[in-house]
């Protein structure tokens, strides 16, 4: 389990067999990432959620609530993650999904995209 936050100590001594790493960076948080099978994002408040990208990047398949973020990510995308109410279905789901899916979704999302839907929301708003 990677990250850390008020809930971890809580985590730790519910779940005595399962691994805390605590806040990883860089080269670090890189191989925890590629060494994962699912990356499980539990927010149901986060606008976007960067690592949702990071992790489809690596190739590795998202789990998530279907909230605004995740939905606006993974919606249409079936193959690169899973979205449902119950967070454990969503878990199992992912796990059948393609890395190689995860990472042409990634793709996506580059800074040529996001100055192109930029462009092309200025263009919309300005002719309405």
């Amino acid at each position: 389990m990677v990250g850390d936050g008020p809930a971890r100590k809580a985590l730790e001594e519910k779940f005595p067999k399962v691994h805390f790493t605590g806040m990883l960076q860089d080269e670090d948080l890189a191989r925890a990432y590629g060494e994962a099978d699912v990356f499980v994002f539990t927010s149901k408040t986060d606008t976007f959620g960067n690592t949702i990208i990071e992790a489809l990047s690596s190739g590795v398949p998202v789990a998530a609530f279907p909230v605004t973020g995740p939905r606006d990510i993974l919606e249409g995308h079936e193959s690169a993650g899973a979205l449902d109410e119950n967070l454990k279905a969503a878990c199992l789901k992912a796990l059948d999904c393609s890395p190689e899916k995860a990472r042409e979704v990634a793709l996506g999302y580059t800074w040529e995209a996001a100055a192109r839907q930029f462009y092309d929301n200025m263009i919309t708003a300005h002719e309405s």
